[in-house]
């Protein structure tokens, strides 16, 4: 079993998500899209294929919309789809080698790094955020990782916006000055 991490911002975010009632599944999209992206972009090593992914499960979602009763756990049925979608795509994937006199290697791409290094450098963040005191770390993953912004993460997490702003700003500065951090840039 896992345990979250920050046991208050999970527990005060339930019903926050609650509230959520969308009138058309066009507002669904515009308003759910980038957190749906993110998902799908967890899920597969591609961009382009997260989107193709995302357009997949919207689509299903979409047929399904008039038999969705409750609107609240759109979420968790649009990430279901994702990963039912992802998981069929998986089972049926094929893999077609070709010979050729040389190998089709792609440019790298300006300023894109290393892909190690880049993981390297997420693996660390990740490990520096779990290091930050429990108040400090759901807010930077309400702000940052689930895109809500100052308003929206004081009102899940139930203190006043300045607070909010304290605290990232306090974090931010940790995460600025963790050593682990300066290590991998």
């Amino acid at each position: 079993m896992t345990t979250p991490v920050c046991t208050s911002a999970s527990a005060a975010a339930a019903p926050a998500r609650q509230t959520h009632s969308f009138p058309s599944f066009a507002s669904y999209v515009r308003a759910r899209q980038p957190v749906l992206l993110r998902t799908a972009r967890s899920l597969t090593a591609n961009p382009s294929d997260a989107e193709d992914l995302l357009q997949t499960a919207l689509t299903k979602t979409y047929v399904a919309w008039e038999r969705i009763e409750d609107h609240r756990a759109l979420d968790g049925y649009v990430r279901r789809a994702l990963l039912n979608t992802r998981t069929s795509q998986w089972r049926k994937r094929r893999v077609d080698e070709f010979v050729c006199d040389e190998l089709p290697e792609p440019e790298p791409a300006g300023g894109s790094g290393d892909p190690a290094e880049r993981q390297a450098l997420r693996d660390a963040m990740w490990r520096a955020i779990t290091r930050l005191p429990a108040r400090q770390r759901a807010m930077v993953v309400l702000r940052y990782y689930e895109d809500l912004s100052e308003a929206q993460t004081a009102e899940v997490l139930g203190v006043s916006v300045g607070t909010v702003k304290s605290a990232v700003s306090r974090a931010l500065s940790k995460l600025r000055e963790d050593p682990e951090l300066g290590l991998v840039r």
